[in-house]
């Protein structure tokens, strides 16, 4: 058979294992796809090539910009924070329109090309803002003095419109990047399937080594050598990033797009609501649903009905109407069902991102008060972010080769815990963190108050390294909660809806910027009332961190406890393959054979 046929017939390799992919992908021009030509970690490489180069442009903006609006554009600590995370908000936020598009319209792989190019266009313009005089303010060095010349109305504009450019850029190709990447291993095949449950693990590695260049080389340009060569290497960096990916397309699988997933999750819950007295049958073969023939066509999958969020089971009951806002079929309303599951879980990570969004902005703003030198060096404040990123390096390559492999022996679940759980790991950390963080921050404001550097807000002589252990543990909370809540949210979502799914835990850390930006604000605001000096200042020796970052970890313990009901409650979604199952019966089928070459050896000896 030819490659590129459409037939549907089946061929298989010596090896038993079907010669073309089963889970409806294709090539650009929609032909089947052979197995051993396309996808795989073949494609993958140029997927995570572009993704390192990506993130290297991405935290060379996001983990100095809170000094970029302080000291350049010599905005106040509650306002350029609150500025960064609108827009890390923002960044993430935008996915979900992205995803939209790819899952309904253009495909993942079309949009994503679409959005690199307005995300180039914001870098450029960035760049720029930085670089040419009349639209960067005057270069000062004393940002305490009340004379320091402000940012023009202009020069605001064009950097903030540069910014909130590449938001938008990202917005079509965050949600799809990691999809399509994801998109290269077979379900329905065992070893694929074995892969791509490494994938997540080594796709945020590949982030964070992206991140940890950003953390370190990039920031410390921008800080000592000048931000338009910063930026300017960005810029390159972003652009040999989409080089890579294109010169990867003859190697990649694609997924067709299948309408829009807002349109069809509406109908079922509009039919159900249309249709609240018709009683539910017992039997599900008296549900509407197509013949699998018509879902083989368009590459889906056939869904079977589940007693949860039994009301919308409504929505497939056979009436006279046709009407697709009257009459949905079954696997309609299980992809609604699979999506709205979810929306409890996805809660729960709102504050979460919330304790994450303090590595961007105060804890930075921390550092800039400490003794920053490391020898003859002088180290970037924003530069801790690279232990972050070195935490979660060496975390992930220790959960992937050690801690799955071990754990999975006694819990037979390929993954080694449920993802769940892994979440779970992960938010228990932040409590930890930001109590670190508290006890840190008032030790730093004794030394202040003992050297009488409360109001002129001096160098505090700490060495900016007493902020390590929060950093680090950052990271290793990171390698739990947030590759867990990318895979989660990918692996739990429909197999027309990822795109979206993948959205959901953008949205995550887009919301949780915001109602960042919504705390800090508040809690500032409350605690200058009745004449007090307030919480967070300008001068940070003047302010009570310590109390905000207390403040944050009781926030964090109780959203936990709200965490573990609703995890308690979520019943994860069926497999539409039996490669998972293929996958534990060889892990207890490996166990059994370690168990008795144990056993032989013991009885030799």
């Amino acid at each position: 058979m030819a490659a590129g046929t459409t037939s549907t017939t089946t061929a298989t390799a010596e090896d038993g294992r079907s010669e073309y992919t089963e889970d409806g992908t294709v090539d650009l021009k929609g032909n089947r796809v052979l197995r051993s030509k396309s996808g795989g970690w073949t494609a993958c490489s140029f997927i995570v090539a572009y993704e390192i180069f990506e993130r290297m442009a991405y935290c060379g903006i996001s983990a100095n910009l809170v000094l970029y609006l302080t000291q350049k554009l010599h905005q106040g600590t509650v306002v350029a924070s609150n500025n960064v995370t609108y827009w890390i908000g923002t960044i993430w936020m935008t996915p979900i329109l992205g995803a939209y598009v790819a899952d309904a319209h253009l495909g993942r792989y079309w949009t994503f090309l679409i959005a690199c190019a307005i995300y180039f266009v914001g870098m450029c313009l960035l760049t720029l803002a930085v670089s040419v005089p009349g639209l960067r303010p005057p270069p000062y060095n004393d940002i305490n003095e009340t004379d320091c010349p402000k940012a023009t109305t202009l020069e605001l504009e064009v950097f903030f419109t540069a910014l909130y450019t590449l938001a938008i850029g990202t917005g079509g190709t965050k949600p799809n990047i990691s999809t399509i990447g994801a998109d290269q291993f077979d379900d329905f095949d065992p070893k694929e399937k074995s892969q791509k449950l490494s994938f997540f693990n080594w796709w945020m590695f590949s982030i964070f080594f992206g991140i940890l260049f950003g953390n370190t080389v990039l920031v410390y340009i921008q800080d000592n050598v000048g931000w338009a060569l910063g930026y300017g290497i960005q810029t390159v960096g972003l652009a040999i990033a989409i080089t890579v990916f294109l010169v990867g397309t003859p190697f990649y699988r694609h997924k067709n797009p299948n309408g829009s997933p807002f349109t069809r999750m509406a109908r079922v819950i509009v039919a159900s609501i249309r249709k609240w007295k018709v009683s539910i049958p017992e039997d599900p073969k008296d549900f509407y649903e197509f013949d699998v023939e018509e879902y083989t066509k368009i590459g889906k999958f056939k869904l079977q009905p589940t007693p949860t969020l039994r009301f919308l089971n409504k929505a497939c009951v056979q009436i006279n109407s046709k009407s697709p806002w009257k009459l949905c079929s079954v696997t309609e309303v299980e992809e609604t069902k699979q999506m709205l599951r979810m929306l409890p879980i996805l809660i729960t990570t709102f504050l979460p991102s919330v304790m994450v969004a303090q590595s961007n902005t105060l804890f930075i703003k921390q550092g800039s008060t400490l003794d920053k030198r490391m020898g003859h060096i002088k180290l970037p404040p924003a530069s801790l972010g690279a232990f972050v990123t070195i935490a979660m390096l060496v975390c992930i390559i220790l959960y992937d080769q050690v801690f799955v492999k071990i754990v999975r022996r006694w819990t037979k679940n390929p993954r080694g815990i449920t993802l769940l759980q892994r979440l779970g790991i992960g938010f228990t950390l932040h409590i930890v963190i930001m109590v670190i963080a508290s006890v840190t921050e008032k030790h730093r404001l004794s030394v202040a108050q003992k050297h009488n550097l409360v109001e002129s807000g001096g160098q505090v002589p700490l060495t900016i390294f007493i902020l390590l252990p929060q950093f680090i543990l950052m990271g290793v909370a990171d390698a739990y909660s947030e590759v867990a809540k990318i895979e989660f949210f990918y692996d739990q979502a429909p197999e027309s809806m990822k795109s979206l799914g993948t959205s959901y835990s953008m949205t995550s850390v887009g919301i949780g910027n915001f109602l960042s930006s919504f705390i800090l604000s508040t809690v500032s605001h409350i605690t200058k009332e009745n004449g007090h000096k307030g919480w967070i200042q300008n001068n940070l020796n003047a302010s009570r961190l310590d109390l905000y970052f207390a403040f944050l970890a009781v926030l964090s313990f109780l959203n936990i406890i709200v965490f573990l009901i609703v995890s308690k409650l979520y019943r994860y979604k069926d497999e539409v393959s039996n490669s998972m199952e293929v996958l534990k019966e060889e892990l207890g089928r490996a166990k059994k054979e370690s168990t008795r070459e144990r056993m032989y050896k013991a009885i030799k000896r």
